[in-house]
């Protein structure tokens, strides 16, 4: 059952203060619309969407950056060895020779398809987000998860796609008995705080203990201010 307006802000508020940090941020990634950062969170959105914690492909996001690997061509232009090296400094060991195929596949796509810049792939849908979605899965290793990922960050700086609230954030409202539908989410926040709110609302999908923190906390406040 979702709870009261005055308690969902309280609620909001609180895992705001606890977990209100992009992933994009995490990574060291300074997201505005300009091709470098642009890319580079699709990289992370790659490495995120695959079976493995978040907080080791943020590392292997950081860890691919500080390589020099920072934008389509460079990526493009690095040895296949070059990329595994990073992935496995940050810890992204599993999947990593076929992620490393897969980043030189993908930086070919975005240079050869957009020059670099995926303000032309933007440009190409037309506003209309399932053309989004469909064009942004023709990167190799970007399925549906991956999209999510970086369109719940990239609202951010592209704000007509706001709110963007997918199924996985809302799974996380409704643990956290806050409204589950993204119109009712997005009230309430700012408009720029939502992408922070789509990363907390995972968190809270992903972990209990998110959950539990959150709660704890709404419960506190209540009772010393009652």
């Amino acid at each position: 059952m979702a709870r009261p307006d005055s308690e969902s802000g309280a609620t909001v508020r609180a895992l705001l203060d606890a977990e209100g940090r992009t992933y994009a941020e995490e990574a060291g990634i300074r997201l505005k619309d300009a091709p470098q950062p642009l890319y580079q969170l699709l990289v992370l959105a790659h490495l995120l969407s695959a079976r493995i914690r978040a907080d080791t492909a943020v590392s292997a996001a950081r860890a691919l950056f500080d390589a020099g690997l920072r934008d389509a061509r460079r990526m493009g232009d690095a040895t296949w060895q070059q990329r595994v090296d990073a992935l496995g400094k940050g810890g992204y060991r599993r999947y990593d020779e076929r992620t490393s195929t897969q980043l030189g596949q993908v930086a070919e796509l975005v240079l050869d398809a957009y020059g670099g810049d995926l303000r032309r792939l933007r440009d190409k849908a037309g506003g209309d987000v399932e053309e989004l979605r469909t064009l942004l899965q023709e990167a190799p290793g970007i399925g549906p998860a991956g999209v999510d990922i970086f369109l719940r960050e990239v609202q951010g700086v592209w704000p007509e796609l706001s709110p963007y609230l997918d199924a996985k954030t809302l799974e996380g409202a409704g643990r956290l008995g806050l409204p589950a539908d993204p119109e009712a989410l997005a009230r309430l926040v700012g408009k720029e705080e939502l992408p922070a709110l789509a990363a907390a609302l995972v968190r809270a999908a992903l972990d209990k203990h998110v959950v539990d923190h959150v709660h704890e906390t709404v419960n506190e406040t209540q009772g010393g201010s009652g």
